[in-house]
């Protein structure tokens, strides 16, 4: 498998959000863009969901803190 390729397997796995999702990326990226272009989407991608996943838990940790007071 060409690394191109690879990168794009790589990008379709972060940017799905469920196990089972299918996500079809145009194959004529792999033409379209460079090697390091698609290394670097692939880098922002890795951030974001990193960056969402953590701001994601402060929110269930904060929204857990709060129901503990009020105790629902």
């Amino acid at each position: 498998m060409e690394e191109k390729e690879i990168i794009i397997n790589e990008i379709k796995e972060l940017i799905t959000s469920a196990k089972g999702d299918v996500v079809e990326i145009n194959p004529n990226y792999l033409d379209y863009f460079s090697f390091e272009e698609l290394q670097e989407i692939k880098d922002n991608l890795l951030v974001k969901k990193t960056n969402y996943q953590e701001h994601s838990k402060e929110f269930v940790d904060e929204l857990y803190e709060k129901t503990k007071k009020v105790g629902i």
